[in-house]
């Protein structure tokens, strides 16, 4: 299949396209199933590139049926899905997807989507898929080259993997430890966008395959190392073992060397606005926000700052007393903690969750920029109390840890 074609898709294969939109919302999610079946079966050596825990957890198959669904209902205005084709295209440049690798998943994407649907797939709407496969493919193709010569050519920019040693291992809770990291060639390294991600490679010993993970950098740009802070996923009946999670904090220590990918992602602070910054974060979704609350006081000292951040108990509560700290020296800063089973020995602001009128009482503004992160139901709460709160949709921004999820707040 080829991916080269920059022509606009034909009336008809727009018609035939938007007519498979009601199925690709009650199929969807199998096609994609069975797509990743049909793939990584004739081709394992893709493994390296997807995160199998998502996979077991079905969140993957879920997140590609929903930019599938949404590049055929958007098929007539292609350039309404280029916010979502940019964030994907971030993280498919970390994770060193090329080109010639997009023809094969239109091959199994087609043959899924024909095993699923069977007769109503019919020649001519497998057609218009192919020709619409093509366009779409060359759109990410252009959008990932244009990142990778960024990425290369930037000050300390480098294509593939770069090796880092880690230089400190530090215990921020009961959950997060932070690992700091240092070119092993003690070359320059690029600095990064505030809430940045690094794509770290973990070579497990007795894996068949290596293991590729995105971590968000925790400290503000221009240091001579990088920052991570994971949180170790113990797992449950419900929820499987994070791999690499569970690796990095009992096999990986100082002196251990970590090839990572430049920094990447669309998710960061914009420090051209001047107006107050609201940063809210559940867990160790707390990380990309520590990285925009040392830069914003570095930056733009004078800007206010709302630090709002949720976790279980103190225990589990990752930077504390580092985010104490800087709400007591700059008065432009406030923060909040919120404890879903609150104990005495670590006090906290709010005994519970975050809830509309709580947000709403500590609001300078409604009129400001809002970051959020953290676990997904989390993040769909607080998505609807934004929009309850009436926060314009150009002031909301948030990070998704894994695949794209759907946030919408109804």
């Amino acid at each position: 299949m080829k991916t080269t074609a920059k022509t606009q898709l034909d009336e008809q294969s727009k018609q035939l396209i938007k007519a498979t939109v009601p199925i690709l919302q009650k199929q969807g999610t199998a096609i994609t199933k069975r797509f990743y079946q049909l793939m990584l079966s004739n081709h394992p050596e893709l493994n390296h590139l997807f995160n199998q825990t998502n996979q077991r957890r079905g969140d993957q198959p879920v997140a590609l049926a929903n930019t599938v669904y949404a590049a055929a209902a958007n098929i007539e205005q292609l350039a309404k899905i280029v916010p979502h084709v940019r964030q994907i295209a971030h993280k498919h440049r970390s994770l060193n997807v090329k080109p010639d690798q997009y023809p094969i998943v239109g091959k199994y994407l087609l043959l899924a989507m024909k095993d699923v649907l069977g007769d109503a797939a019919n020649d001519e709407i497998m057609a218009a898929w192919e020709k619409a496969y093509g366009i779409i493919a060359q759109i990410f193709i252009d959008m990932e080259q244009q990142l990778y010569k960024e990425a290369e050519a930037q000050l300390g920019g480098w294509a593939g993997f770069r090796n880092f040693k880690v230089t400190q291992k530090i215990k921020e809770s009961d959950v997060i430890t932070s690992f700091y990291l240092q070119a092993e060639d003690g070359l320059a390294i690029p600095s990064f966008l505030p809430g940045q991600y690094i794509t770290l490679k973990a070579e497990i010993p007795e894996e068949p395959y290596t293991h590729l993970r995105q971590y968000s950098l925790s400290t503000s740009p221009n240091k001579d190392y990088y920052r991570i802070s994971v949180k170790r996923e113990t797992g449950d009946d419900k929820t499987p073992k994070g791999m690499v999670s569970n690796f990095l904090h009992e096999s990986v220590n100082e002196g251990s060397v970590l090839p990572l990918t430049a920094p990447a992602g669309n998710f960061f602070l914009n420090r051209n606005d001047n107006r107050p910054i609201v940063l809210i974060s559940g867990g160790v979704g707390i990380t990309p926000m520590m990285s925009m609350l040392e830069t914003a006081i570095q930056t733009q000292p004078n800007r206010k700052v709302v630090f709002i951040h949720a976790a279980k108990t103190g225990n589990y509560h990752a930077f504390r007393d580092r985010v104490s700290t800087i709400s007591k020296q700059h008065a432009n800063v406030s923060s909040y903690t919120l404890y879903s089973q609150p104990e005495k020995e670590h006090p906290c602001d709010v005994n519970g969750y975050i809830s509309y009128n709580w947000l709403q009482s500590v609001l300078p503004t409604i009129h400001a920029s809002f970051y959020f992160c953290g676990p997904k139901g989390f993040m769909k709460t607080t998505m609807l109390i934004l929009k309850q709160l009436h926060v314009d949709d150009t002031d909301i921004h948030y990070e998704i840890f894994g695949p794209a999820a759907d946030m919408s707040a109804s």
